[in-house]
């Protein structure tokens, strides 16, 4: 028995100076990084975690990035990309000690990392031990993941806040619960940066050949002007980055009997607020158009979210709402009595597409919409093979009351005849949120392994004695909360000088 409790010390004792040895092999990585982005919040980090990356490459900045999510992807210096492999299809924290490791071998000025953690002290632990960033970003406050840092927005919010960096900042976009992240911010040091949206002229968002959000790309310019990039370098980078896979989009079909059909897949936003920001700004685009329908899928695994998404179609006003999954019920009843009887019933478990399609289909006249909303998985994934199958539609009139579509961001109603630009095409888009057959993954990988070309805009002069950068908020004078958008609720700070190291990172 002596000899089994020496055995059982003697391990122990291994397994600790291996772990020690091990943590001090991940700190030498993170301090070959100067600068490190942890990006956190509840909708578009993948989207955040590009945008950053991208424009700090526009500015010359040796940069790696990762996002997470079943389709996480290793962005390399120069734009390429590739899956992250994971054992077993299981995501682990874990993983960030290996993604660090393989960054620090490129000597790069920034990492920018999403947050893979849901649990607080996971993501507590995954700034504290795993990234210990020097930029947090907090994008958002949404309504999901309440069961794990709910139960109401005010949890989440300070669930979130364990991300942000001691004696670091932290950029945000987030409004409405903007007091909470200045108290949580002030108990850790830190600098809260707020990114107005409304800094980013709708000149600037037409730029991108893919949808995206002012709140994504006033974050993004906010790091950048953070690390001293000017922000027309910074836009362009973004421009050039590629983007995310399940990236917000439009496809237009032509149905089995010659009927027009828009589709844009919203399965990704799946909390009420994001799922009506991504389709609000569809129609004010002119990429979707009325008569405006409605596809909700339903799973026995979130009957809380189903009854979320039938609880918005006021909201939405479509003219019609099919729902399909199970239990459809569940969506169904939450939708408010004045709408209910627009609700077309073709639910049902494991049902095939050419069961129900036909019936959706031939509700909707020519150049309907169709916006799919609530979980992918199921009944979503067949619908989306069925579309897939559909010639596709390549006349532009997408509409009688919708401009020319050559550009993500041709806004409807816009003087002239002229379009913006068309962007760089993209490959076809894959969705974060589900499982990929091996070739569809294959073609992805192969169209973003190949070299991106890039086009540079020179380099400002910088100027030696640069004035204030950022906006930063800070209290009041009266020490209420500083909301953000008033005169009286934000102070200037300066660039941070270098501390002898060539490549620029912000000081704390």
């Amino acid at each position: 028995m002596l000899y089994l409790y020496f055995v059982l010390l003697v391990s122990a004792v291994l397994l600790l100076i291996a772990g020690i040895v091990e943590q001090r092999r991940h700190y030498a990585a993170l301090h070959t990084i100067p600068t490190r982005v942890l990006v956190n919040g509840i909708r578009g980090k993948s989207s955040i975690t590009r945008l950053c990356a991208g424009a700090l490459r526009g500015g010359g900045l040796v940069t790696v990035a990762k996002t997470t999510g079943t389709a996480a992807r290793f962005i390399h210096p120069d734009a390429t990309e590739e899956p992250v492999y994971r054992k077993f299809g299981i995501a682990n924290v874990v993983e960030q000690i290996g993604i660090v490791r393989r960054a620090a071998t490129y000597r790069p000025h920034a990492l920018v990392i999403e947050c893979m953690a849901v649990m607080p002290a996971l993501q507590e632990v995954n700034q504290s031990k795993l990234i210990r960033s020097t930029i947090g970003v907090l994008c958002n406050v949404r309504e999901d993941h309440l069961a794990e840092m709910g139960p109401t927005l005010d949890d989440v919010a300070r669930s979130l806040c364990r991300s942000m960096p001691e004696n670091g900042i932290c950029v945000t976009a987030e409004k409405e619960r903007f007091p909470i992240l200045q108290e949580e911010a002030d108990a850790r040091n830190c600098r809260l940066v707020y990114a107005d949206p409304e800094s980013v002229s709708d000149a600037e968002l037409r730029g991108f050949s893919w949808f995206t959000f002012k709140e994504n790309v006033a974050i993004a310019l906010t790091v950048a002007e953070l690390l001293g990039i000017d922000r027309q370098v910074a836009l362009q980078g973004m421009y050039d980055a590629p983007p995310d896979p399940g990236v917000l989009s439009v496809e237009r079909y032509v149905t089995p009997d010659d009927r027009r059909l828009a589709f844009a897949n919203v399965f990704a936003a799946n909390d009420p607020e994001s799922t009506l920001m991504n389709v609000n700004q569809l129609l004010d685009l002119g990429a979707i158009s009325r008569p405006l329908n409605v596809v909700i899928n339903c799973r026995p695994d979130r009957v809380e979210r189903n009854g979320q998404m039938g609880e918005i179609i006021p909201d939405l006003r479509p003219d019609n709402v099919f729902v399909i999954g199970h239990p459809a019920k569940s969506a169904i009843d939450a939708i408010p009595a004045d709408w209910r009887d627009r609700a077309v019933d073709l639910g049902g478990d494991r049902r095939p597409a050419e069961e129900f399609m036909p019936a959706l289909l031939g509700r909707m006249p020519d150049g309907s919409s169709l916006v799919a909303i609530g979980n992918i998985h199921g009944q979503g994934e067949e619908l989306l093979e069925y579309l897939a199958e559909l010639p596709a539609d390549d006349s532009t009139d997408v509409g009688a009351d919708s401009h020319t579509r050559d550009s993500a961001y041709a806004v409807a109603g816009e003087a002239g005849p002229q379009a913006a630009p068309v962007g760089p095409a993209q490959p076809p888009r894959l969705d974060p949120y589900a499982s990929y057959p091996p070739a569809q993954e294959e073609r992805y990988q192969a169209s973003q392994t190949q070299e991106i070309p890039m086009v540079r805009i020179p380099l400002q002069p910088v100027d030696p004695h640069p004035g204030p950068v950022v906006l930063a908020a800070r209290r009041g004078p009266d020490d209420g909360w500083a909301v953000p958008g008033t005169e009286e609720s934000f102070g200037w700070f300066h660039q941070p000088p270098h501390d002898g190291d060539d490549r620029p990172h912000p000081h704390p």
